[in-house]
Parts: structure tokens; sequence; C-alpha cells
């Protein structure tokens, strides 16, 4: 042997050793509930390595992150064996028992419909792999939540490239049967080598004024293209080359800075597919039940109650971070994809100022309304991610993403994480004034009833007593008045009044499916100009449920169909090219998703009033908040992130009523503002909602439950929400900081506990 080959040897001996030794070191640190600073804190002091830290997340992945969900069937009988693809180098293995639909379908034998019962099927993307399709419903007792739909690890990480398609090019010429798209991926280090690599390079010592993420593990929404791990939407789409050319601006910024890209989360298909814009295509089944869901990551389940939805369409990204088997995650919302999961799974989620985090290579579903947002588990491991996103040469332009082109001071000039830092102050939020928006605190059903007054007394106790903020109320006539608090002088119904008549005057003439106008004062007519003056100058009474929850009604938009050809176009793939190409080569969950995507393909005409919509909402609903916001002297509103309890999966969910929705209220989605919410402790009283089949039965339709209180087998979380003005995230991190600071809210899931010690 030479020399130089000898010297190579011991050199590759020396550092398995040391690498051994740091794996060996790292038995006292635990990665559940640990923080970006704790991880950082026990890397420098050897208490652990980044590779021992990245195996804790897989191996909990690996015990953790199994299917959650059973098929509903006809008669309930079981099933074959199935299993489907690698997760954390296990095979999924897929329930044989199964749910009689009559069991969550009343009167199933009058249906006049056809019931898409569950069933297993094989994949498009590997054929010898099976997934779910159909109706399903969670598994009381599995602890598994489904929530990382590919893992970052060789032999996994690409349907494309099976393992013997992805060894390192160390280990010899690519295989002549393999794809030669095949060989940019394997070049790519995995999440466990990658983390060998940053131990062998830094040691203890890491640069984390240059690498703020250093062994950070990241999940990402699979709408975010990953070049080094599948990307389809959370669709089973047979792509030529599954993982694509490269980074989405949020991966690229956060590998930059040490990230370890280690997961795609799951989600509801397409950020929930936009729905379905109509057409000729019409499923001839029927599927019913809540739940997040995708074709190729399957349903994703609550870590604190695999029975109960999470949320979406972030589902995954929530979930993993709530579930420990990351550290943080990137979302994306369009109406409230990141706050209604991160609440629901008792994490922190931050969605900012539209375009302050650059949203260039990945999947939307409405340009105009999508954003990123962050889901960690404490406000400052989130407030540390926002800085990371901040490239040292753009700042937080993206060039691949026009709304990113913010006026100047929008982004904050110091550290956001500064706002976290905590008060020295006996009362911190003492001389700041905090808005109740009542609006959203309305119990419009008994299942609204104990969350709102649960989020009613931290309110008051926690940010008025303990913290010191001096609380001011909006009005809503279906909310009483609180004798003890403040109202605003000047609340959104004043705001509305005076901006809606001359922006957006159609608005009050709106009639509803039956041409009947859906707002109406006696003796008024709301169209007319004198009218509009009237109320404008507070001469004129205001229509009640013209408030701040009815103005997010709009018309549909058909922006989906243009950006999802625009994102295949620059995706450039050799077989999926444009919409035709998307679907013939997919397979979906559900016959009514197929339909749905068939009629997207078709919807050539993308001209729709909600597009114009929506950007006269924006002007005319951020002239209002900040009216309100600076008239009052308000530094930031309160509100809970929602009232409804999670609803069980494959089961009813909460009607939506008096433009009350149910996860989130979609007010900062729309107004491109930013919001953070927290956990705020938990809930168990439910009024569970069920299915009734409609008088001609036709259909099924939720129905609410007022009268049968029930208890959640486990506790679940309930959130809180602050939120401001555009460019407003320093002061809700600061608000949103100290009020978690008082609390300690977050919990880790008991049914999902540490793993031994190997």
């Amino acid at each position: 042997m030479s020399m130089s080959g000898w010297t190579l040897r011991f050199a590759a001996r020396c550092m398995a050793l040391l690498l051994s030794a740091l794996v060996m070191t790292a038995a006292a640190f635990d990665i559940e509930e640990s923080t970006i600073d704790g991880l950082h804190k026990a890397i420098r002091s050897g208490e652990t390595s980044c590779y021992a830290a990245t195996l804790a997340y897989i191996e909990r992945a690996r015990a953790y992150n199994g299917v959650c969900t059973a098929l509903v069937t006809a008669d309930g009988a079981s099933i074959a064996d199935a299993s489907g693809t690698l997760r954390a180098r296990s095979k999924l293995v897929f329930p044989t028992q199964t749910v009689k639909a009559a069991s969550i379908l009343p009167d199933l034998d009058r249906f006049k419909g056809k019931v898409e019962y569950g069933h297993m099927q094989a994949t498009l993307s590997e054929p010898g792999a099976q997934q779910q399709y159909g109706m399903v419903v969670g598994i009381p007792g599995s602890n598994q939540v489904s929530a990382l739909s590919t893992l970052n690890l060789r032999g996994e990480r690409s349907t494309t490239c099976p393992a013997e398609c992805d060894t390192p090019p160390s280990r010899g010429a690519l295989p002549a049967s393999c794809p030669r798209a095949c060989e940019s991926l394997r070049a790519q280090p995995d999440a466990l080598e990658t983390a060998r690599s940053l131990d062998a390079r830094y040691g203890r010592k890491p640069d984390l004024a240059k690498m703020p993420m250093y062994c950070v593990s990241f999940s990402f929404k699979d709408v975010y293209d990953t070049r080094d791990m599948r990307s389809t939407g959370g669709a089973d789409v047979a792509y030529a080359m599954d993982v694509p050319r490269a980074d989405s601006t949020v991966v690229s910024e956060l590998r930059s800075k040490g990230a370890i890209i280690l997961a795609k989360a799951n989600l509801a298909e397409y950020n929930g597919g936009a729905g379905d814009p109509g057409g000729d295509a019409k499923a001839a089944t029927k599927s019913f039940g809540a739940g997040a869901r995708s074709t190729w990551g399957g349903t994703s389940c609550n870590p604190f109650d695999p029975t109960r939805e999470t949320g979406g369409s972030s589902a995954g990204s929530a979930a993993s971070v709530g579930a420990n088997l990351v550290a943080c995650s990137i979302c994306e919302e369009t109406g409230g994809s990141c706050r209604q999961p991160a609440w629901r799974n008792g994490v922190t989620g931050l969605v900012t100022t539209k375009g302050l985090i650059g949203y260039g290579g990945a999947i939307g579903a409405d340009p105009y309304l999508d954003r990123a947002g962050i889901n960690c588990r404490s406000v400052r491991d989130t407030a540390q991610v926002l800085d990371a996103l901040k490239s040292p040469r753009r700042g937080y332009f993206d060039p691949r993403d026009i709304y990113s082109a913010l006026p100047s001071g929008t982004a904050s000039d110091t550290p956001y994480a500064d706002a976290t830092k905590p008060s020295k102050k006996a009362k911190p939020l003492a001389g700041m004034r905090i808005g109740i928006v009542r609006e959203y605190m309305v119990k419009h059903s008994a299942n609204d009833v104990a969350i709102s007054d649960a989020i009613n007394d931290e309110i008051k106790r926690v940010l008025g007593d303990e913290l010191g903020a001096t609380l001011v109320e909006s009005y809503d006539p279906k909310y009483p008045d609180d004798p003890k608090i403040a109202n605003m002088p000047y609340n959104f119904q004043h705001a509305l009044a005076e901006v809606l008549p001359p922006l957006m005057p159609e608005l009050l003439a709106k009639k509803d499916k039956q041409g009947k106008p859906v707002f109406t004062l006696p003796g008024y007519d709301l169209s007319s100009r004198d009218y509009m003056v009237k109320a404008a100058e507070g001469r004129a009474p205001w229509p009640e449920n013209l408030n701040l929850r009815s103005i997010n009604d709009s018309d549909s938009s058909y922006a989906f169909s243009y950006h999802f050809a625009q994102y295949l176009m620059r995706r450039a793939d050799d077989r999926v090219i444009d919409w035709a190409s998307l679907n013939a080569n997919a397979s979906y969950y559900v016959e009514t998703r197929k339909a749905a995507m068939k009629n997207w393909e078709n919807k050539i005409d993308i001209v729709s009033l909600g597009n114009t919509q929506d950007i006269k909402m924006r002007e005319v609903g951020r002239l209002a908040v900040l009216k309100v916001l600076r008239q009052n002297d308000i530094t930031v509103f309160v509100n809970p992130t929602t009232t409804v309890p999670a609803a069980r999966i494959g089961y009813a969910s909460q009607p939506a009523v008096n433009s009350r929705p149910v996860g989130r209220f979609p007010t900062s989605a729309n107004l491109g503002i930013p919001e953070i919410t927290v956990p705020a402790g938990f809930n168990s009283t439910v009024y569970e909602p069920s299915f009734a089949l409609k008088a001609d039965n036709s259909d099924y339709e939720s129905v609410a439950n007022e009268t049968q209180a029930s208890t959640s087998a486990q506790p679940m979380p309930i959130g809180l929400s602050f939120w401001a003005g555009p460019g407003d995230e320093a002061v809700i991190l600061k608000v949103a900081a100290a009020y978690e600071n008082a609390t300690h809210h977050r919990k880790a899931p008991p049914l999902l506990p540490k793993l031994a010690k190997k």
C-alpha cells in the first residue's frame, strides 16, 4: 500500500472513531422539546453531536410516523395485509381491520348516491407500495401521526432513484439500469451524511454567526422544492424525475445557514387543492369525513389524539413539530393553513407580511394569498428561523417571488429574535394597549363555548392582570359587553362604514345564491349613494352582519390553474410538463379529487371576480385594520385562533355559521398581515357534530350537536393569536414571547413519550 493510501485509511479510521465518540456523548441530551439555543449549547459542550441529534429525530420518526388511519368499508370486514413505501428505514404497514361505514353515515341504506369505500391500491410512483384510497377513519391508540411523507435518507428519498440508484458516487458508477437523472441526486448527501460532515468539519465549534441554523432539523411542507428529496405537493405523480433540479428559496436559505433538510411534511394535497372550479368532470362516487390528506403521504393525525384531525393544509408541518419529529418546519398558508394546524398540534405558528418570506420554487394555491410560514415549539425559535431566512446579499427579497418586492422599511433592521428576549420588568406588557377582537369570540354554537371562555380568561388574567397590558375590546352584538374592559371608541364597524362605501360599494349590494340581499337594514336602501354617505359619517346605522368575519367571504379565484401550469413549466420535467401530462401520470385518493383536477386542467379561462375581490378587499381590510389600530393607539390585536375543537378524522366537521369558519379566521391571510398563534392551554369539552342524510336522500351534511357534551379522550391544545399591521412582526413576537414566558402552555404529547436511550 502506498503511503498516501495508508494515510487516507488512517485518517478515515480516526474520523470514524471521532464520530463514534460524538454519538456516545449524546446520551444525556434529549431532542424532545429541545430549542435551537439548547441544541447549540449541547453541541458546544460535547453533550451531543449533530449526527446524534439528527439520528434521534429519525428514530422518533421510525417510532411514531406510521399509519394512523383505517379504511371505512361497506361491511367492516378485515382486509389482506398491505405495506407501503419506506419511511425512516421501515415499510409502512397498514391495518387490516376496517370500520363499517354505517357507523359513521346514518341511514346509509336510503342514500341515493354511491359511496367511495376505503380500499388499498398500488401507487403510480412506486407500484410495489400501496396506499389507502377512499374513506378512512382515525385509529384510537395507534399513537402514530403520519406527519412526514418523505425522509432525506438514501433508498427512500426518491422513487425515481431507489436504493441501487442512490448510492454515493464514491461507491462506483451509476448502474446502467438507473435513470441518468439519478446522477445528480446521488451526489447530494442525505441528512445523516450531512450531519456527519458538519461534525467532521466543525466538531464543538460551529460558526453560529454564519450558520445560525447549524444542525437544526427541519421538515418542509411538500410544496417546497428540495434538490435532494421527492417533491410532488403530496401527490402520487410519476414524474420522470421526482426530485427537482433546484431548491425553493426557503430551503436554499436554511440549507446555507447550516440546517439539516430532514424531511418533507405531509399535507392536504396541493395546499388543499383549491377546491373544484367546476366543469364537465364529475365523480361517480362520494366520500365523507374530516382530515388533512394527500395521495402519497396518506392522512396525518394529531399527536395529542390520533383519532383527531391536525388541521390543514400544512398538517404534517405542525404535527411533525408537535410530535418532536423535527425542530421546526416551514409551512404554507393561503387562508390559514399554517395557523390552523399550529394551534391544533400545540405549536407556534407565524405568518408574516405577504412577501416578507420568499415563495420562489414552491407550489401555491393562489399566488396573491400564498405565503410561507414557520412552525416551531417556541416563539424564540420561530423568530430565529425568520432571521435565518434573510439573505446576507438580498435581504428578504426573492427574485422568483414578485410579492417579495416590498417597500423599504417593511422588514425589521434588527434581528427579530431580539424581540423575544425576556423583559426584566415586573409587568412586561405595561404601557401596551391590546385590542380584543370580540367578532372572533362569538359563541355561535355549543361547540364554541369552552374555547371562547378559556381564551377570554387567558386574555384577562394573563395579558391584563399578570403582564400589565391595558385591554380594550371591539364590538359584536352577538358577544356580551364586558363592563370591566373599555370598549374601543372607534371599532371595526366604524372603520368598515368609512372605507367600504367609497372603495367597495358593491359589497353592500351583495346578493346570495337565491338572489336575496345579504346585508339589510329596515328602512334603508344599502345600495344607494345617500345611505352610504350617511353610514360613513355615522348618521345611519350599519348592518350587524357586515363585519370583520363576513368581509372575508369572496367568490372563487381560478389562480391555481395559472400558477400550477407556471410551476410545471419552470420545473421542466421530461414527462410531466403541463396539466394534461400531470393528470395522465397521477392517481388521486378519492374520485372527487380526480374530477376536480381534471376540471382544473380544462380551466383555460382564468378570469374571475375572485381575484378582483381579493385585491380590493386587501386594500379595504388593511385600511380598516390600520385605522382601528392607530385611532385607538392599539399595539396588537388578540383573539382565539379559532373556537371550534378539532374534529374526529373520518367523521363530520363542525358546520360553518355566521361567517365563522372552523379552523381559523382568514383575515390576516386575506389582508397579507402578520399573525402568530401560540399554545394557550387545553380543552376537553366537545360537542361532536354528526352526519345527517338530506331530506331528498341525495347527500350527507354536517349537523351541529347543541345538547350532548362529551369529554375528549385526551385534552387537546387551543391557541391564542396576536396580529397587527404590515411590518409589525417584531411587536407581535414580543407580545407572544411575553405571554409564552408567563404560561408555558406548550407540552409534549403524552402519547408519544421519549424513546429509550440506545
